[in-house]
């Protein structure tokens, strides 16, 4: 092949393996990072500890406690009660969401969702909402009502409440997108690896190929860096005006960490790649000038070893 061919054919796979490498971590991630329900349990768990996260969730579970409240059938008490207890039932759940309890039953929530979505994106033939019983989550509060003695804390229901976390309409296109999301997790960073390796083997200058090749995956980590920030503050903003932004801008940060951390990891892999193969440029001609400095002296050091000495002679 000639040297121009092969240089127009190596940069060619060079830009096209550097222009994958940014999606193909996130398909990657969206493929094998957020369908491993130990992995989403393990992100999603430092969200237990969060204030804005801890609120939103006082404030959902107490709310769906107070609508279940009913008292010997007095509608005219109900309100009343209702008044007076919201603020105790407020308050213990807002401190069972501090306890080790609440840890627990947020893993196990996380991750019976995390399932429930997974099992429908996978059953070609569901078509319903998604849902979640949050009766146990329910029961644990009751219980830490009972043990504070607010009042009529043992009449509150505990029903089988199923919350729908994906709508039926939404399962088809989401499906569609899961099973692209698994085929492209897989192939496009074989692909992006197989061109930069091609590319970097027919190169006629590989020590530039490797440098190119380099910082464009360099390149492709701080535009995915980029695109996350971006991201997140789109996502916060498009959030309705009851859905706290600190909580989803939580949310989204613990779902997106395993993806900046692989952004920073091409960011730097490819500066130090980048910055390696500029210095071993100057390895050679410096053997090359040391050589070249030794060849006088070592000739001369031969040509007295090849004289006689006064001895010999």
């Amino acid at each position: 092949m000639p040297p121009r061919l092969r240089s127009a054919l190596s940069a060619v796979l060079v830009v096209l393996s550097c222009f994958l490498t940014p999606f193909g971590a996130l398909a990657a991630w969206a493929a094998y990072g957020l369908t491993d329900s130990g992995r989403y349990v393990t992100a999603m768990a430092p969200l237990a500890a969060d204030p804005a996260v801890r609120d939103v969730v006082a404030d959902t579970v107490g709310a769906g406690i107070m609508r279940g409240i009913h008292v010997d059938g007095m509608r005219g008490t109900v309100g009343g009660m209702r008044g007076t207890m919201a603020p105790f039932v407020h308050d213990a759940v807002h401190s069972f969401t501090k306890t080790e309890a609440f840890r627990l039953a947020w893993d196990e929530g996380n991750r019976a969702t995390h399932d429930a979505v997974l099992h429908a994106l996978r059953d070609e033939e569901r078509s319903g909402a998604v849902t979640v019983d949050l009766a146990p989550v329910a029961a644990q509060v009751k219980h830490q009502l009972a043990h504070e003695h607010v009042p009529l804390a043992d009449r509150i229901p505990v029903q089988h409440t199923e919350v729908a976390v994906l709508a039926a309409g939404e399962l088809g296109p989401l499906r569609e997108e899961f099973h692209v999301l698994e085929v492209a997790g897989f192939w496009l960073p074989v692909t992006a690896a197989a061109f930069a390796v091609t590319g970097i083997t027919v190169a006629v200058r590989r020590r530039r190929a490797i440098t190119a090749t380099a910082l464009g995956t360099a390149l492709g980590g701080a535009l995915l860096g980029l695109a996350l920030a971006i991201g997140r503050q789109l996502t916060v903003s498009d959030l309705p005006a009851e859905v706290s932004q600190a909580a989803g801008g939580a949310i989204y940060d613990a779902l997106t960490s395993t993806l900046r951390t692989v952004a920073w990891l091409l960011l730097g892999l490819g500066l130090t790649v980048a910055a390696t193969a500029w210095l071993t440029r100057y390895v050679r001609p410096a053997r090359e000038f040391v050589r070249r400095r030794r060849a006088p002296a070592d000739a001369a050091a031969t040509d007295r070893a090849q004289q006689p000495t006064r001895a010999q002679a």
